[in-house]
């Protein structure tokens, strides 16, 4: 299978993507606009949050993937995220779709095709439609081949680095790359996650075969991510396909295969992005699950330890306290045996096949004071294993969050 090599320049390095990012007034400071756009139309294709209160851009959204046709871009803006807004926030949602539709298509002399819209932010806001309007117009302006960057820092809320990605494939009919853009730091859990995620390629995907592909790429990035649990109401990842490349991807073969590798490669980079940048984050932690009945069970257990707050409060201290994680894995409904579970904290055995070691938790302080941290699992009863990477609990993160509204 062909490897794929980083590059620079997110979502503008696939071949005939167009991006800027703006300011327009929805923060107190920075770009909070951006725009993405192919002359060409693209191919798309999303995952949503699976909160049952979902913002207005995610209904609009999927309506109108719904219709399986191109479409030209995403306009996304943070700051405000439309979220229980009423008719209002609709009405705007489908304004701001609407008004980034004739920019682009008035840019280019194309014909005129939806915009997906993103939005982040405070709920219970309407955004200022006058605010957005004018950063639709300077967003078109500002449009550039080498406008990744700004895109990345146009959908930052809580963040404090724009999160940016692009990698490139050789295949047989050529050279495919795969760019993206992630922000996300704060109200993350799995399905999905505060977090939006766009990517580009220039391969030619049809609608089918690039839902069949984000999927499971999905599934094993941005849905194996926790930083605090909580599942947002604005969450979307978004792929869009312009063909640029003239390499044709089905859904299965040799050369889908490589470009799901690929894909999956991106999306795991920003997922863990996401982690490292978390709100008030000092520790971060990949958690392995093996040994289980099943795959499921691996996962309810891994996802049980990433989001315990016991758990993450032990990582933030250094404190290799392996009885929260022994908790964890009790309460998560995945079949265990106490005779048969052993943990690891980093390569030290703090618990092998149900009994302590000797000296487990003094040798475990060293791994588990590292920036990065590794937990591993066993429940010795099967080939089941899944992965959870998780941020730690602090105190910078209570205060963020007690003063993020006021």
């Amino acid at each position: 299978m062909p490897e794929h090599e980083w590059i620079d320049g997110g979502v503008t390095a696939p071949e005939g993507f167009y991006a800027s990012g703006v300011r327009c007034g929805l923060k107190e400071h920075g770009r909070d606009l951006g725009l993405l756009a192919s002359p060409a139309g693209c191919t798309a294709a999303g995952m949503f949050t699976s909160n049952s209160l979902p913002g207005w851009p995610v209904v609009l959204d999927k309506d109108i993937l719904e219709r399986h046709g191109p479409v030209a871009g995403v306009v996304a803006n943070s700051g405000v995220a439309n979220v229980a807004t009423g008719a209002e926030g609709l009405d705007l949602a489908k304004g701001m779709s609407a008004r980034a539709a004739a920019v682009i298509a008035a840019r280019w002399g194309a014909e005129e095709r939806p915009v997906l819209v993103a939005q982040t932010g405070v709920i219970g806001e309407v955004p200022d439609a006058e605010k957005i309007t004018r950063g639709i117009i300077e967003a078109d302006l500002a449009l550039g081949l080498d406008g990744g960057a700004d895109f990345a820092e146009a959908i930052m809320t809580t963040d404090t680095v724009p999160k940016s990605r692009a990698l490139r494939i050789d295949l047989d009919g050529g050279p495919v790359t795969i760019g993206g853009a992630a922000k996300g730091a704060g109200m993350i859990a799995p399905n999905m996650a505060t977090m939006l995620a766009f990517i580009t390629t220039d391969a030619s995907l049809s609608p089918d075969a690039a839902r069949a592909l984000l999927r499971p790429a999905v599934d094993g990035s941005f849905n194996r991510i926790s930083i605090d649990g909580d599942t947002s109401t604005s969450d979307m990842c978004l792929l869009l396909a312009n063909g640029k490349s003239g390499v044709p991807i089905d859904a299965d073969g040799p050369p889908a295969e490589a470009f799901a590798a690929g894909l999956a490669a991106l999306c795991q980079a920003l997922a863990v992005d996401l982690v490292r940048d978390a709100e008030g984050v000092t520790r971060v932690c990949r958690m392995e699950v093996t040994g289980a009945a099943s795959d499921g069970d691996a996962l309810l257990a891994a996802r049980s330890v990433a989001e315990s707050p016991l758990v993450k409060s032990a990582l933030f201290g250094g404190d290799p306290n392996w009885g929260r994680i022994w908790m964890a894995v009790g309460k998560s409904g995945a079949a265990t045996d106490p005779e048969r579970i052993s943990i690891h904290v980093g390569r030290v055995p703090v618990l092998e096949a149900g009994s302590p070691t000797s000296d487990g938790k003094r040798l475990a302080v060293g791994p588990m004071s590292q920036d990065e941290v590794a937990m591993t699992v066993d429940l010795g009863l099967g080939d089941g294993r899944a992965h959870y990477w998780f941020s730690d609990l602090s105190y910078d993160y209570v205060k963020i969050n007690a003063e993020y509204h006021t």
